[in-house]
């Protein structure tokens, strides 16, 4: 039976040039590389985040691919992009989903699990 899955490696670094603090505007680049570990090939379709400021705010957003790719990846292959984010308050986080599709059009999510918008973060 095929095994679909991808996982996923953030890394996050604060945007000081995009950042305003008198102003509740913290601004955070995250690098996300998705990485096939699954046994087929299968393509990333579209993204689901919650963000959340550091007084438990949040917000939703979705939407078709990442940073306007919808990259088809092969056991083993991976895809690397940055994206930023704003928050109100200097620490945060942010958790998410990918949905999926198989070669022979079988969905699935890989999970992006939750990481720290705060100046110094890592989450493998």
């Amino acid at each position: 039976m095929a095994r679909p899955e991808f996982t996923n490696t953030v890394v996050v670094r604060p945007l000081p040039e995009q950042s305003d603090p008198a102003r509740g505007q913290h601004a955070f680049a995250y690098t996300i590389t998705i990485r096939n570990t699954g046994d087929v090939a299968a393509q990333l379709i579209a993204r689901h985040w919650i963000i959340t400021d550091g007084e438990g705010r949040t917000e939703e957003v979705r939407g078709l691919a990442v940073v306007g790719h919808q990259p088809l990846l092969r056991p083993g292959e991976h895809f690397e992009y940055t994206s930023w984010t704003r928050i109100a308050t200097p620490h945060g986080s942010m958790r998410g989903t990918f949905f999926c599709m198989t070669e022979d059009a079988q969905p699935f999510d890989a999970a992006v699990p939750e990481f720290a918008l705060a100046a110094a973060a890592t989450l493998h």
